[in-house]
């Protein structure tokens, strides 16, 4: 009986396993180059049940007899094709790339998505095959020099250091200009924690799959207020259908601190000494020939593991990625650690009506900043000196000291010491996740109904810890701590309809919602000194700030052809009286696309050609303090306590006070062109634009008596910003052995303040006391120098305390100083080539600044002869010494507009090349490549590097050249 069951349940599961073991194979080529296409999608015919090609163009899918016997092959460019299932189950597949499609791709933009062709303002997309390569650490480090108008410089060369971002120039005196950062419809908060390098640092670049650049007002108004500078879209990689596919990057990497400050060598240094000051300074130096810099700086090392996974389970597509880096920083004990894991998944049901998108990323950073002083102590310090001094008293560092072993007052310390002796480290942790759900009414299928929620949270723990052995003079010193922690939460609903409807030649998307956003902060901070001094020790703040929005958006379509946007957005922001808390503002834009002409019919030559008109205002309150209309109170300082008796009691004051104040409204007219030519081997834009920004919040003077203080933030003037933007790229060779791309973008830019009652001064400088070189007022540049204008002699050595009379009264004051250049480039030039020849890649990028100028605060503080002996011990100078050969130091001589240099570059920013090794596994794609970071600099500018963000060069963290060696495998 048990056998005659046997032989009938193999009976039964043979045809079964049979059934389960169907399958399709095959390649999938392109028409055109006949090379293999990875990552095209094979669906079974109306499911989800599928896989993609491997890198290799090779596919293996799996049927039940029961299934469709259709499959549909589909992939971004190319024509979609649905083919019937072979008898012998092997189908191959040559693709025909669908020049339409390529106009199609749904650009991610507010509150929605749309197709490209649709779009009427201006939007450049940047995605991973356009990514800069080489050791990025934040994802704004993949678009600089890519997008027109967008300028990206990091604040200094340490490690995960803080990119600031500028899209068409500066739009604020006092508030931010920065954009606003949209992770997969999350707005990040635009400030950090303590401890925190920069917001986007805690962000993988390795999950990032595109990047959007909203530049005009009629883009970005449907973000309102926090759209004001621009806004960046960052859409991260998500699952797919069909089986796992895995990634794993790795690359190490070598930085070298190859620009110096550039001060004396030991021998120049006793040479000068002994030529220009007396003997008992000579008897001052020593034996030894150190060269400081040497002593703080290191070749850095660094490396990046990065590990993903992309496919389906259980019908719901997913993606997993996890990454670690760790990298030194050429200042020595500076390093950045980071650790990141991210979820991503994305089920539908219901036939599609109902999707679903869960995004979740956490990670987790270490810091440990070294003392940047020592940069400034390194050039100032004498290098006769030795670095170590068995007889201090300071942990063996060498220190100029006095008659009680102490350092003296107003001297540097010794480098080394500030680098070893203080600690100063952190902890962050962060989560942004978010929940979209998207549903397609069942009884209303044009609507539907979108609801995400999502959170930015982060956390920070630092200390700051400096020994008792640090040289100093004062005696009583027995080291210090100070501990904060901070907690931010940035919390987001938005809710909104959309309208989707299509009839005859018509189209109406129309959107409509609601969106909160909710700024929670928390900080502690303590001071061990001032707890021992009896000062306030503790500070405690705890802050809350919101934006409520009301919002919709029109978008009309006639045939493809002729395109119409209507925005209206009104936003309340805490930060404002309510009287004044509410803004509303409105954007319009219009589109032709040319190219969709009847006379254009049929003509192979031009693909794409849309004329492009907008307007828009958007509202600014981004960087403005809280609550500022209300009355607020500090509290005295334990040195400004009330006596009573004998008895002494904190006092509090009111803070000023501007109940008037209101937004802050960029207006912007935008006209562009988007154009396709020769099969899409040429392709660009040209954009032509004003923003006309009005009541700039700065800080002015209040009549006496009439506030609690003599300056308070006030609505005061306005500013413009006009320019031309002009980008191309060019596939210049196509064929099945090499293909060549050129990528090459140009903005002018010319930035004026057309209306300021009040001129501020601004820009403050080393050297002298309270002394500022750059000012805003009315009809010029913001910041622009305010200088004096240097004399020379007939050599062209400037006369030291010689400056141009421009008033012609004979007297040399602040009269006589003159508006001289800004820090802002008027050019700014990007050029990428992108160059693969069978399995070997080239890829370089490049950038150039043409227009602007750099403060050279190094040189103009410590390049004077009477620095070498004025505060009683030697001093190490500035070459730049040698060409004034000044004296002394004096605040016309800070001031002369010889300071000022022309910093203007051109910059060979990363160059790759990169081999795809012949196919040693099945189904492995391994790539081996080499990169060198920061190339070539060719400039004018005297000092380490023209690339300097305000304009006021004084002792930048020099940005290394770095070696990368990577491997890509993907399986």
């Amino acid at each position: 009986m048990k056998k005659t069951l046997l032989i009938l349940f193999a009976t039964i599961l043979i045809p079964v396993g049979m059934m389960a073991q169907k399958t399709v194979s095959g390649i999938v080529k392109d028409k055109a180059t006949d090379l293999p296409i990875g990552g095209v999608s094979i669906l079974i015919e109306n499911t989800n049940k599928g896989t993609i090609t491997d890198f290799d163009g090779n596919y293996n899918l799996q049927l039940d007899d029961n299934d469709p016997k259709n499959i549909v092959i589909s992939y971004l460019g190319y024509k979609t094709q649905i083919l019937a299932i072979p008898l012998n189950g092997r189908l191959d597949v040559v693709l025909e790339e669908d020049v339409t499609s390529l106009t199609a791709v749904n650009l991610t933009v507010g509150y929605g998505s749309m197709k490209k062709d649709d779009m009427t303002g201006s939007a450049d997309l940047v995605t991973t095959k356009d990514f800069n390569p080489g050791p990025v650490q934040s994802p704004q480090q993949l678009i600089t020099g890519k997008v027109a108008g967008v300028t990206v410089t990091s604040g200094s060369g340490a490690p995960g250091d803080k990119q600031n971002i500028v899209i068409r120039g500066v739009g604020s005196l006092s508030l931010s200009s920065a954009p606003l950062i949209v992770l997969d419809g999350i707005p990040l908060s635009d400030s950090t924690v303590g401890g925190a390098r920069d917001v986007l640092n805690t962000i993988n670049p390795n999950d990032v799959e595109s990047m959007v650049v909203l530049k005009d007002a009629s883009a970005t108004s449907i973000y309102g207020s926090r759209g004001a500078n621009g806004v960046i879209l960052i859409t991260t990689k998500r699952g797919k259908n069909g089986a796992f596919k895995f990634s794993y990057n790795t690359m190490t990497s070598v930085a070298t601190p190859f620009q110096k400050a550039d001060v004396l060598g030991a021998d120049e240094f006793r040479q000068l000494v002994t030529s220009l000051t007396k003997s008992a300074d000579i008897a001052k130096l020593g034996s030894a020939n150190t060269d400081w810099q040497d002593q703080i700086y290191q070749t850095a090392f660094g490396q990046q593991h990065d590990f993903s996974a992309l496919g389906s389970f259980l019908n719901t597509p997913m993606r997993f990625s996890v990454g670690y880096s760790d990298q030194d920083g050429i200042l020595k004990t500076d390093n950045f650690k980071r650790t990141t894991a991210s979820l991503n998944l994305s089920p539908s049901f219901f036939e599609d009506h109902l999707k679903i998108e869960i995004n979740g990323r956490g990670n987790y950073t270490e810091n440990f900043f070294a003392n940047r002083g020592a940069i400034s102590s390194a050039s100032d310090f004498d290098p006769t000196q030795s670095v170590y001094d068995p007889n201090s008293i300071f942990d063996g560092y060498y220190a100029w000291t006095g008659t009680n072993g102490y350092q003296l007052n107003l001297v540097p310390t010794n480098p080394v010491a500030l680098l070893n002796l203080v600690s100063d480290s952190a902890e962050v942790r962060r989560f942004i996740g978010n929940t979209k759900v998207d549903y397609k009414l069942h009884f209303f299928p044009d609507v539907t109904a979108t609801l995400n929620a999502g959170v930015d949270m982060a956390n920070s723990n630092g200390r700051k810890v400096t020994s008792a052995s640090i040289p100093t003079s004062d005696t009583s010193f027995d080291g210090s701590r100070t501990e904060y922690i901070n907690e931010s939460t940035n919390t987001l609903l938005d809710f909104y309809l959309t309208y989707q409807k299509d009839f005859d030649k018509h189209g109406i998307n129309l959107v409509g919602g609601y969106s909160f956003q909710k700024f929670d902060v928390d900080n502690y901070n303590y001071d061990s000194e001032k707890e021992q001094n009896g000062n306030d020790f503790e500070f405690i703040d705890k802050n809350r700030n919101t934006l409520l929005s009301y919002f919709g958006r029109l978008n009309y379509d006639f045939d493809g052809k002729y395109l119409l946007t209507a925005t209206l957005r009104a936003d309340a922001s805490s930060k404002l009286n309510p009287d004044n808390r509410w803004g509303l503002f409105s954007s319009f834009a219009a589109a032709w696309n040319i190219h969709k002409e009847s006379f254009l019919e049929g003509n192979q030559n031009i693909n794409e050609l849309k004329l492009r008109l907008g307007y828009g205002e958007v509202g600014n309150v981004n960087g403005l303090g809280d609550y500022l209309f209300l009355t607020r109170y500090s509290g005295s300082q334990s040195t400004a306590n009330y006596q009573f008796g004998s008895q002494y009691y904190q006092t509090y004051r009111p803070n000023p006070v501007n109940t008037n104040l209101r937004w802050e409204v960029g207006r912007t007219y935008n006209a562009g062109i988007d154009y396709a030519f020769f099969n899409r081997k040429i392709s660009g834009s040209l954009n032509v634009y004003l923003k006309e920004t009005q009541d700039l919040i700065a800080n002015t003077v209040v009549d006496p008596f009439t506030n609690f203080g003599n300056r308070i933030d006030a609505n005061i003037g306005d500013m413009e910003n006009k320019g031309i933007e002009f980008s191309i790229n060019w596939k210049t060779v196509s064929t099945e052995t090499l293909k060549v791309n050129l990528g090459y973008n140009i903005a002018y830019n010319n930035n004026q303040v057309t209306r300021l009652p009040d001129q501020q001064f601004v820009g403050g400088i080393s050297g002298g006391t309270g002394n500022n070189v750059q000012t805003h007022i009315e009809g010029a540049a913001p910041f622009s120098y305010l200088v004096y204008q240097q004399l020379y002699d007939t050599n062209g050595k400037p006369i030291e305390g010689a400056y141009v009379d421009r008033d012609h009264n004979g007297v040399i004051n602040d009269k006589d100083k003159y508006l001289y250049k800004n820090p802002y480039a008027n050019v700014t030039m990007g050029f990428n080539t992108s160059i693969q020849y069978r399995s070997i890649d080239f890829n370089m990028v490049t950038r150039a600044s043409l227009g602007n100028y750099v403060y050279n605060n190094v040189s103009s503080s410590k390049g004077y002869a009477n620095r070498l002996n004025e505060t009683s011990i030697l001093n190490n100078i500035n070459r730049g010494y040698f060409t004034t050969e000044f004296k002394e130091m004096t605040q016309s001589n800070l001031l002369s507009d010889h300071y000022v240099e022309n910093a203007s570059f051109f910059k060979i920013d990363n160059i790759t090349l990169g081999y795809t090794l012949p196919k040693v596994f099945e189904k492995v794609k391994i790539r081996l490549y080499s990169s060198v970071q920061n190339v070539l600099t060719i400039t004018d500018y005297s000092g380490i590097d023209p690339e300097v963000n305000l304009g006021i060069d004084n002792n930048l963290y020099p940005r290394p050249r770095t070696y990368v060696f990577g491997l890509n495998v993907n399986f």
